[in-house]
C-alpha cells in the first residue's frame, strides 16, 4: 500500500493536518472539528450534512473566496480556510 501524504492547511487560524486528495471538512472532522460555520439566522453551529454538496451546509471561505462547499474541495497545501466560526476556539466546536 502506498504511503499517504500528509498536507497542512490553516483553518480560522490553527494549522490542521489532512491526507493528499481528502476533502477539506473529511479533514476537518479527522481532526474533532465538527462545526464549520454557524447559521446567519439562528445562530446554530453547521457541519457536514449531506457531504455531497447539495445543501451548503458547509461553506466556508477559502483561499480568501467566500461560499465554497467544504465536502467537495479537496485540501491543498498551505490552503487558508475562514469561517464565520473564526471568534470560536476550535475546542469548543
Amino acid at each position: 500500500m502506498a504511503k499517504q501524504k500528509e498536507i497542512h492547511f490553516i483553518f480560522n487560524g490553527k494549522e490542521i493536518k489532512g491526507i493528499e486528495g481528502q476533502p477539506i471538512a473529511a479533514a476537518l472532522f479527522n481532526n474533532g472539528i465538527r462545526a464549520i460555520r454557524q447559521c446567519e439566522v439562528t445562530g446554530e453551529q453547521r457541519g457536514v450534512y449531506c457531504g455531497i454538496g447539495h445543501c451548503f451546509e458547509c461553506r466556508a471561505t477559502v483561499n480568501g473566496i467566500p461560499g465554497i462547499r467544504t465536502c467537495l474541495t479537496l485540501i491543498e497545501e498551505n490552503m487558508i480556510v475562514t469561517s464565520n466560526l473564526a471568534g470560536v476556539q476550535n475546542d469548543e466546536v
